[in-house]
């Protein structure tokens, strides 16, 4: 029997239904496209078909030019295709069309495949290593079809006395997705990242993720915290997808570190996902096989490593250049603003210290 031709076309705004059953990662979901409206997004839904049955697809958001420059007011735009399928020649063609209807300089593709899988042949002139990638290349992803048995045994005995330490202290761990809760989550969302000197989403977009997410009878987002004493430790919020979990956003105090309040709560997620039937839970990154210990990010991966989940390797992030001149004027004004942000956070840093 001949096999149908895959098409590509913008899907029907009542498709949630359909949509949600073929993609496979949140950031590609119906309710995180609505999210991305909502903080003056321009989303554009395109369906892969094959024949009429909707097969996959593929979820782009379209930003205005950051603050660079030379080119902050030029009537340009760059588009964004997070955790979504292989992309095909077929898939590139169609983006490529949609971005110059659009009159974007790029659009940063960063599909949600493994790099294990051999992608088709691109062509040269389409697509290069993006310039500046938004996800890691690797991230760690703990087996929760292992038994509890397993999963303690396989960890790292350091990780094991913490969280045992954090049960002796009385750290009491909770699935909170009440308003008090998440104000908290915001409190310490606010001091982590002044701590750590990282740069985050600001609070309008926290509190739109969550509101967003949290809709429906089944929602994504889910707001978990330690607490010791009555004081709140910690708080992570958690997407919940098919059979994953995904740990994109957390916060903690500097206040009782010696209770290890983070280690029990990552432990009793776990354990929480097990009896929900989940199979994956993926730690929303890692630096890679041989890790930098002065990398900034070191810390969290070395947490993540002590409950030894698997490291995963993705394809990577790809740049499919619209306009090649203002491609590389991007490119340079992009590499100053990024820079000067750099130093202006050390001299923070500094007067912090």
């Amino acid at each position: 029997m001949k096999q149908s031709v895959v098409t590509i076309h913008p899907v029907q705004d009542n498709d949630q239904k359909n949509w949600d059953a073929v993609v496979k990662h949140p950031l590609q979901s119906w309710t995180w496209g609505e999210f991305r409206k909502k903080m003056g997004v321009d989303v554009v839904r395109l369906g892969v078909y094959q024949g009429e049955n909707l097969i996959d697809g593929l979820q782009v958001t379209f930003h205005s030019l950051p603050n660079l420059p030379y080119l902050s007011h030029l009537p340009y735009i760059i588009g964004y295709l997070p955790k979504g399928p292989l992309i095909t020649q077929t898939i590139l063609v169609k983006l490529a069309e949609i971005a110059k209807e659009k009159h974007a300089i790029f659009i940063q593709l960063e599909p949600n495949v493994l790099a294990s899988s051999k992608p088709p042949s691109y062509k040269a002139t389409m697509l290069r290593n993006s310039h500046h990638p938004l996800f890691t290349k690797y991230t760690f992803i703990i087996d929760l079809t292992k038994s509890e048995e397993e999963l303690l045994k396989a960890m790292h005995s350091k990780t094991r006395y913490n969280m045992r330490l954090a049960q002796k202290y009385g750290v009491v761990i909770k699935e909170d997705n009440s308003k008090e809760a998440f104000e908290k989550y915001i409190r310490l969302s606010k001091k982590t990242t002044e701590r750590q000197g990282f740069f985050a989403h600001n609070e309008t977009y926290h509190r739109t993720m969550w509101e967003t997410l949290q809709q429906g009878s089944s929602p994504i987002a889910h707001l978990w915290t330690a607490s010791f004493e009555g004081e709140t430790l910690a708080a992570w919020i958690v997407f919940v997808w098919k059979d994953t979990v995904y740990y994109p956003y957390g916060a903690s105090s500097r206040e009782h570190r010696d209770v290890m309040a983070p280690n029990l709560l990552l432990w009793e997620i776990v354990r929480w996902e097990k009896k929900q039937g989940i199979k994956y839970f993926d730690l929303w990154g890692a630096l890679g096989p041989n890790p930098d210990v002065m990398d900034p990010w070191y810390g969290f991966h070395r947490f993540k490593e002590g409950y030894k989940p698997s490291l995963v390797e993705f394809v990577g992030s790809f740049d499919l250049i619209i306009n090649p001149l203002l491609y590389k004027l991007y490119c340079y004004a992009d590499t100053i603003r990024w820079s000067t942000l750099k130093i202006i956070q050390r001299l923070a840093s500094f007067v912090r210290a």
